[in-house]
């Protein structure tokens, strides 16, 4: 069974909303298109393989796939990321769209989590979401996403569409991979490991003044 990979940029509190630009995504009113412009270096553009399609066949949803199409296309035909989107096979998932004008592009038909199901089980690349909140939530749910490639930039938002909204499924995640650019993004690569582990620093016999706290939180909780 081939992996399903989710690539993302967000920011320190989690938003991925129209990271390239003011153009991408103003919806909500927001306000900070273009936040990660700034902080690419040369550490960045050489670890692009979660982003760029190459050997990957890209899973994407309706928003990502229009701003995509847009653009990739028309770009110069010897800029290496373009030629490997373009080339890339593309599967879209959309309950508006009836045609795609993208090269290799076709629609995901039906429930969209059977659909990925279907597709990890078939034989070929790895899958690769880029972009698509929406899609990635609804598969994170539905425990289908076998790898997180997240990149974390020095900002703080305050608001937006962000990678995992309140809601998503708990679960624990491991780090396998992490290095950071001079511009302070960290680039990180994370699979999932189960079940949440609680524990507690709490005293095994607690102090009286810790025993009146929780009291006081029950009342304040009625």
């Amino acid at each position: 069974m081939r992996k399903l990979i989710a690539s993302t940029f967000v920011s320190l509190d989690g938003v991925m909303q129209a990271p390239g630009g003011p153009e991408e995504d103003p919806t909500g009113g927001f306000a900070f298109g273009g936040w990660t412009f700034n902080y690419w270096d040369e550490v960045m553009g050489r670890s692009m393989n979660g982003f760029d399609g190459k050997d990957r066949e890209l899973v994407l949803g309706r928003r990502t796939y229009e701003i995509f199409e847009a653009h990739w296309p028309y770009q110069p035909a010897d800029k290496p990321i373009a030629q490997t989107l373009n080339a890339a096979k593309k599967h879209v998932a959309s309950r508006t769209l009836k045609k795609l004008l993208w090269n290799n592009s076709t629609l995901l038909r039906g429930d969209v989590i059977a659909a990925v199901a279907a597709l990890k089980s078939e034989a070929g690349h790895d899958l690769q979401i880029i972009g698509s909140g929406n899609l990635i939530q609804t598969l994170q749910a539905a425990s289908l996403i076998d790898e997180y490639n997240v990149w974390t930039f020095p900002v703080v938002l305050g608001r937006g569409k962000r990678l995992l909204e309140a809601g998503a499924k708990p679960g624990a995640l491991r780090l396998v991979a992490s290095q950071a650019s001079t511009t302070g993004v960290v680039m990180s690569t994370y699979v999932p490991a189960g079940d949440v582990p609680l524990g507690s620093f709490a005293q095994a016999e607690p102090s009286a003044k810790e025993v009146e706290r929780r009291a006081k939180l029950a009342r304040e909780a009625r």
